[in-house]
Formats: C-alpha cells, sequence, structure tokens
C-alpha cells in the first residue's frame, strides 16, 4: 500500500481547479498573456505535478511575434519553463528584420494559496527568473548589423527577477495579480538589455485582474510597464484585453487585443493588434 501510494503521488493527478494553472505568458512563464502571475503551471496538486506546452503569436502593423515552449509546475511549488521567441518585420525598411530569443525560466511559491486561502488576506506569493538570450539579429545585413549591441543594446542577454503575488476571490468570480519585475530588457530582450540610455536595473509594474465569467471562460485585463534604454526604441507600456476559454483542464485558448507601443523610430507608431495563444497540457 505504501509503494502503491507512493507511486499514484508520481503521476499527475490534474487536482487543481480548472483555469488555476493560468496560461502561457509570453516569456514562457505561467500567468496572463503578458506578465507571470504567483500561479503554478500546469494543474498538478502540490502531491503531484503538471505540464503544457503552447504557441502564442501576436500580430500588428509591422511587427509579427510567435513564442513556443514547454513549462513544467512540480508539487505545485516549483515552475520551470523554456519558450523561443521569433520577432519579424513586415514592413519597409524592416521587412526582413528577424531576431529570435531563448528564454530560460524558473518560479518557487514562497507563501499563501490564490485559491484555497480564502479565509486570509494573504495571497499567493511567489519569486521568479527568466533568463534571456538574444541570438542575433537577422535581414539587416545591408546595413552592418548582425547583433542588437549594433543598435545601441550593452548586452545580447540578461536576467528578469520578478516577485509576483496572486489572490482568487471566488466569492467575486475575480483573479487579481501585481507583479514588480526587475528588469533592463529591452521590448522584452529582443532588442538586447540596457542601451545608451541606461544601464541599470528597474522595478516595473504588471498588473492584472480577471473575472471567471464561468467555469470555463475568463476575461481579464493586463498592464505591464518597461524601461526605456534605448535611443532607438521610444519603449513604452504594453496592455491588452483578453479572453480566455478552457474547453477541458487539457486545452486553453486564449485571444486578446494587445497594444505594444512604438517598437522602434524606423516604424513611428503604436503597434496594436491581435494575440492568440493555444496552450495543451495536464
Amino acid at each position: 500500500m505504501a509503494v502503491g501510494g507512493a507511486q499514484g503521488q508520481g503521476r499527475p493527478d490534474m487536482g487543481k481547479l480548472s483555469a488555476t494553472g493560468g496560461v502561457s505568458q509570453l516569456e514562457g512563464a505561467g500567468g496572463g498573456g503578458l506578465s507571470p502571475w504567483a500561479l503554478i503551471t500546469g494543474y498538478g496538486s502540490r502531491d503531484s505535478w503538471g505540464a503544457n506546452t503552447h504557441y502564442s503569436g501576436v500580430r500588428t502593423q509591422d511587427y509579427t511575434l510567435d513564442t513556443a515552449g514547454l513549462a513544467v509546475g512540480l508539487a505545485d511549488r516549483v515552475e520551470l519553463s523554456l519558450a523561443r521567441q521569433h520577432f519579424k518585420g513586415s514592413l519597409a525598411p524592416l521587412d526582413r528584420l528577424s531576431i529570435e530569443q531563448d528564454i530560460l525560466g524558473v518560479k518557487v511559491k514562497l507563501a499563501g494559496d490564490a485559491v484555497y486561502g480564502q479565509d486570509v488576506l494573504l495571497p499567493q506569493i511567489a519569486v521568479g527568473a527568466l533568463y534571456k538570450r538574444n541570438k542575433g539579429v537577422g535581414g539587416l545585413g545591408a546595413l552592418g548589423v548582425s547583433n542588437v549591441t549594433q543598435l545601441g543594446a550593452k548586452d545580447d542577454s540578461g536576467t528578469d527577477v520578478y516577485l509576483a503575488a496572486s489572490k482568487v476571490l471566488l466569492a467575486q468570480s475575480l483573479l487579481l495579480n501585481a507583479t514588480v519585475r526587475a528588469t533592463k530588457a529591452n521590448q522584452m530582450g529582443l532588442l538586447g538589455f540596457g542601451g545608451d540610455q541606461g544601464d541599470s536595473y528597474k522595478a516595473m509594474l504588471e498588473v492584472s485582474a480577471a473575472y471567471m465569467v464561468d467555469r470555463q471562460m475568463v476575461a481579464g485585463v493586463e498592464y505591464r510597464r518597461k524601461p526605456h534604454n534605448l535611443g532607438v526604441d521610444k519603449e513604452t507600456a504594453y496592455y491588452d484585453v483578453f479572453v480566455a476559454w478552457f474547453p477541458s483542464k487539457h486545452v486553453s485558448v486564449t485571444a486578446a487585443y494587445a497594444v505594444l507601443g512604438e517598437i522602434t523610430v524606423f516604424n513611428p507608431k503604436r503597434q496594436r493588434g491581435a494575440y492568440l495563444s493555444v496552450q495543451t497540457g495536464f
């Protein structure tokens, strides 16, 4: 009996409530589309584990961003994630632009329980880190540019560190999250880290609010502040309005209208467009 029980704990148990693992964020972490939350990805309880894979795409007037990755949640305590981003231009003079970035993430729950701590004010709190490695710039060979440092960035790799607090208010059908991120990343790291306007870590606030329409549908908003380190990039905040559908614990689909601000001075217009993400897992 003891042996069988131990083996049972090693199998995915899908023990968490629907939607409480969040969806896959653009950098691969569990949370919303733009920000990591304190929730641990997957549906494994504290006696089990869960995992998922995802694909996300954003299409604006001048650019596309595709992200694919996988994540594992262990004992509802630790999350490990791996993602690759591919950023492309579609309008001259950056219509041949192509940038890829790899992101390795880790998150650890420190205190609280977002779902089961309904009788206490303490939210679920987690700390996390996202190590990012830019893989170079393609399509700008005619300009002699092959690395983000040639665009003014100080480094082509860097690490974001964040502290997140999440609370699910079941009686009000609300999920609230606040994340403070220490970062030097330019456009999430796609344009490198640090620059001629600054090369120090800055604390940026990210907030999310979601309303659980029913057990399968969640609607919400997100806001994410970002630093301005590059003279060639008038970087401003991201924000979106989203709807996430959870037809089962194995699948989620998230659609959003996202506003990403100006990306570079070469196409000086506010970038906005559609966001779609599909996640499968357990």
